[in-house]
């Protein structure tokens, strides 16, 4: 694996100086002195993502002959959107069907972080998590949808509060069997 680069903080904070200054504010009143560092700390934050390599959650994984579907439901995610560089943020349902090998249930959930602390749209979010899962657990097949509120959407533009984005991620079985993906759908919308 190869590391990334770190944030460069520096930059950030000079950047969200000349914003601050270019909106008409005095990045040296009190209020605003300390901004700068601490949106640059907020972005090392909710970019961790992209400095990290998803593979470090599925190293251990467990053989187990369980053939029945594994869901982990509702993960709480936030991520930020590439567009506009505002937040969004829901909730992930994660499906496979094994074959021969699970996953710590804990790894599901910190997969989903690792892909979503980044620059992201959700339809390459969600697919990405499928596509991840199938590579790397190579189970018989991978269901993912996410559901998410966008503040580029909610609090701005069209501003539509309350409206929810949902995708789906279907590969393996849960493409070409009807009767698998039925399973999958009624388990992950059951309360």
């Amino acid at each position: 694996m190869t590391e990334k680069p770190s944030i460069d903080i520096e930059k950030i904070e000079k950047a969200v100086r000349m914003i601050l200054e270019a909106v008409g504010e005095n990045p040296d009143r009190e209020g605003l002195h300390d901004t700068p560092a601490r949106v640059a700390r907020m972005y090392g934050e909710l970019l961790a993502g992209m400095r990290e390599e998803p593979q470090r959650h599925i190293k251990k994984v467990f053989t187990e002959k369980y053939n029945e579907i594994v869901l982990l439901k509702d993960i709480p995610f936030f991520s930020i959107c590439e567009h506009h560089m505002m937040p969004f943020i829901g909730k992930a349902n994660v499906a496979y069907l094994p074959n021969g090998k699970v996953l710590g249930v804990s790894k599901l959930a910190s997969i989903v972080d690792s892909f979503a602390k980044r620059l992201q749209v959700q339809e390459r979010l969600t697919s990405q998590i499928a596509d991840f899962l199938m590579e790397n657990l190579q189970p018989q097949g991978v269901a993912v949808v996410m559901e998410a509120s966008h503040s580029c959407m909610t609090i701005r533009g069209i501003r539509k509060p309350g409206s929810e984005m949902i995708t789906s991620a279907l590969r393996g079985i849960f493409i070409r069997d009807p009767k698998s993906r039925s399973e999958v759908m009624t388990l992950m919308h059951r309360t």
